[in-house]
């Protein structure tokens, strides 16, 4: 295969940082920050449903508060006016006693309005120290994904300039090989997992280290400088 030793040298030069790129975008994808984040999203998301949830139960008994104060207020109205008939009646018996029972029924009503009160009141203080905590378990998750987001773009950041320029080197270095061996290059870096060019070890290729047969062999020498693995079909240099 016809090949120049420049371009040979160039492929090599090419595959080390080929095998950097291949490291260092490893190393980006394996970042642990990304794991605290994609955590902290899926947990806070959780959370801020609970929270939507205890809300809606604050405001059901809220509104059930609300309900049995304005009952009560409404007894409290209604409790002056038949003490005021009860007062007026003087010598009515009748009138006094039914008024009375009417009282007793009201008083009644309203002591078993003041027990829901305390109930729901007791029920309300449980509502929100519940939300307390939620709320501040999703500040915590946050403050978490922020620290993580922060570390993130310092190590990300870094590794994605080394990236990138690593990527420039490549290709400038690129420019010096001709476009059908640097395109057979690239076909056999698709597919072989990172590593494209070897040297042959005397009967053996320097990569898949498979054993070359006497006649295979020959007809491999005779591609030299550069040659193709019968076993790998990776390019190998023929020295």
């Amino acid at each position: 295969m016809n090949a120049t030793p420049a371009e040979i040298e160039t492929l090599e030069r090419i595959q080390a940082i080929d095998l950097d790129l291949m490291r260092s975008k490893k190393e980006l994808e394996e970042l642990p920050q990304r794991g605290i984040i994609a955590t902290a999203r899926q947990k806070r998301a959780s959370l801020e449903e609970k929270l939507e949830q205890i809300s809606a139960l604050r405001k059901e008994t809220s509104r059930k508060v609300t309900r049995a104060a304005d009952e009560d207020a409404s007894l409290v109205k209604k409790e002056h006016g038949v003490q005021a008939a009860i007062n007026a009646a003087q010598g009515d018996y009748r009138n006094v006693e039914a008024r009375s029972k009417e009282l007793m029924g009201i008083e009644k009503r309203r002591f078993a309005l003041s027990e829901q009160l305390e109930q729901l009141k007791g029920e309300m203080s449980k509502i929100d120290k519940l939300s307390a905590q939620v709320t501040a378990a999703i500040e915590k998750l946050n403050a978490e994904e922020q620290a993580a987001t922060e570390s993130f773009k310092k190590e990300g950041g870094a590794l994605t300039e080394a990236i990138q320029s690593l990527k420039a080197q490549r290709e400038s270095l690129a420019q010096g090989v001709g476009t059908e061996l640097m395109g057979m290059y690239d076909r056999i870096l698709a597919r072989s997992g990172g590593v494209a060019i070897g040297h042959l070890a005397d009967s053996r290729c320097g990569i898949c280290r498979a054993s070359i047969d006497s006649g295979r062999l020959i007809d491999l020498r005779n591609q030299a400088p550069l040659g193709e693995c019968p076993s790998c079909k990776r390019l190998l240099i023929i020295g």
